[in-house]
Parts: C-alpha cells; structure tokens; sequence
C-alpha cells in the first residue's frame, strides 16, 4: 500500500511548487514557447481556482495558467504507481472478502425499525495485485450498502491498537460470512485484548463527549443517540477490561439504554450513571489480567500466513 502524493481538488498550490503545465504555453505572438509538459514554478498563487496562477519557466518566461492546466511535479510523476483505485478497476475486490459481520445497533440490540444494517469485515487481496505498482486500498467502502471492509494488514493493526469498532467486529454475535482463515483469526481474537483498551476507549468516551457538546452549542440540547452511545462505550470498556471479552450485546442495560435515546431519563440521572460508570471503568483498569499490550508476534504470524495464502487463487 504505498502512501501517494497528498493531493485534492480543492488544494492551492502555494509560491514554489513545482508545477508541471498540461497545455502549451503561449507567447504574445500565439506561439507556443513551452510544449505542454514543460516543468515550471508558481511565483504567485490566487486566492481561489477562479483566477490564474503565476508560472515561471526555466528561461525566465512567465504566464499566467489556470489550475485546471497546471498540476504538481510530484503528481505528474508518480502517474499511476499507488493508485489503489486502478487495483479497485482491475478486479472486483469484494469477491477477496473472508469475513463480513453486522456491527452497530443490530449487534448491540438496541436497533429500531429505522436502524441500518452496518457490514464490516475483513478482505485478502490476490498476492499480485497487492505486489502490483498500484498497490490495493487500506479499506473498500459502499455508502449505499452501509459495507466497509478492511484489507488484513489494516484491521490487524487496528485491533492491535484495540480500536473498539474493529474489536466489536471480533466479538459480534452476527456473524454472516467467515473462510477458513477468518475462523483461524476469530479463534484468536483474545490475542488483540490488552491494558490499552482504557486509553482508547477513553478516547472514543471523549469524542461522544465533544458531539455532546455540539449538540448542546449548535441546537441548544444534546442528542441523545450520542449520550446513549457514550454509556455504552464505557459499558464495553468495563467489560473488557474486567471480564477480557468485548461485550457487543448490551443486555440488562438495553431498557435502560433506549430511554436514554428517546430522552426519557432526566439528564441529572444520566450524568449519575455516567460518572458512577466511569469510576467503574477506572477500577476495572487498575485490577484488569490483560496484558499491557496485545500479542503483537502471533498477530504477524497470522498476516504473514494469510500472505502466504494469497499466493492461491482460491480464497482461503
């Protein structure tokens, strides 16, 4: 997966990016002094992609050309080399997933009749095409189905870093699809669960806690989906650190959850809960087993295997 010039549509280049021109430079006369591909360096940048940029050429020429005939230097020479979305155009990478589970409010059972249905899982690509120059995309996504798919080696090193949606993937009782190597990597799972769990969930904890006050600063109350999810994340956090398994179905707690999303609980009772629940989660940390950090050999073991795998055309 080669990283690719950072680059978007919207980007200025500023004074002193090379700059490669995509037409032919004109003279005063209409002559073409620089054939188009002739390298150059912006001088002055506009304010917006409306206006013109300042170019100079090797020979002290100067000209005025818009964005759309000008690109970078570093972009026009990298050309097609890491361009994960040629890999996407080659073959149908959906057909490499070996594993697909539903995560979110249906895993959780806290799901309405408005809830969608979140896949996630897990994708091997052929061992050509992740060798190949284009190199193949860190995760496939489809916003209309609500899927998303990581490549191995990305949702290895995520659960590593215990990020807890990918343990959830791990841990979800719905699961819809898993190869043979898939079930290899769920009868491993508990090699992912170690002491950093409590920072990253504490994390997450404090990301639900800034859409909270969003909530508050934008509309003037909070949304109580985010309030919701912020219990249940702390509630996950406990589990794991105490029990060493992630707890994806809420259980007893489902009642209680789903009154908090349709704000039915006063706030002052939440704000109970949650911090009752995060002296908990603070105790869980300091008498958790789990190692202080996840098995990191076993983890490579598996990917190096799995690469080995790839060598076939057949799905593992």
């Amino acid at each position: 997966m080669t990283d690719r010039v950072h680059f978007h549509p919207d980007l200025i280049f500023t004074v002193g990016t090379q700059i490669v021109s995509l037409v032919d430079v004109l003279g005063s006369a209409g002559l073409a002094l620089h054939p188009r591909g002739t390298v150059g360096v912006v001088v002055k940048s506009p304010t917006d992609h409306e206006h013109s940029y300042r170019v100079r050429f090797p020979d002290g020429f100067e000209a005025a050309l818009k964005r759309g005939e000008v690109t970078m230097l570093a972009r026009f020479q990298e050309g097609e080399i890491g361009d994960s979305a040629r890999a996407v155009a080659l073959t149908d990478l959906y057909e490499r997933v070996i594993y697909r589970c539903v995560i979110g409010s249906q895993a959780y059972g806290l799901a309405d009749a408005a809830s969608d249905v979140d896949r996630r899982g897990v994708y091997l690509p052929s061992a050509d095409l992740h060798w190949s120059l284009y190199g193949v995309p860190e995760q496939l996504e489809n916003d209309a189905t609500q899927e998303a798919y990581w490549e191995l080696q990305k949702f290895l090193v995520l659960a590593l870093k215990a990020n807890p949606n990918v343990l959830e993937c791990l841990y979800t009782p719905l699961v819809e699809k898993a190869t043979p190597l898939a079930e290899e990597l769920l009868a491993m799972k508990s090699i992912f669960l170690s002491r950093l769990v409590y920072q990253t969930y504490n994390g997450y904890v404090m990301s639900q806690s800034k859409k909270m006050q969003a909530d508050i600063r934008n509309h003037g109350q909070v949304n109580w989906k985010h309030v919701m999810h912020l219990i249940r994340l702390l509630l996950s956090g406990i589990g794991v650190l105490r029990d060493g398994c992630v707890p994806v179905q809420v259980d007893g707690c489902r009642d209680r959850l789903l009154a908090i999303r349709r704000g039915e609980v006063p706030w002052d009772d939440v704000e109970k809960w949650r911090l009752s629940l995060h002296q908990e989660f603070n105790a869980a940390f300091e008498t958790t087993k789990l190692p202080e950090r996840p098995d990191y050999e076993r983890a490579n073991a598996f990917l190096i295997r799995a690469r080995r795998l790839a060598l076939s055309e057949d799905l593992p």
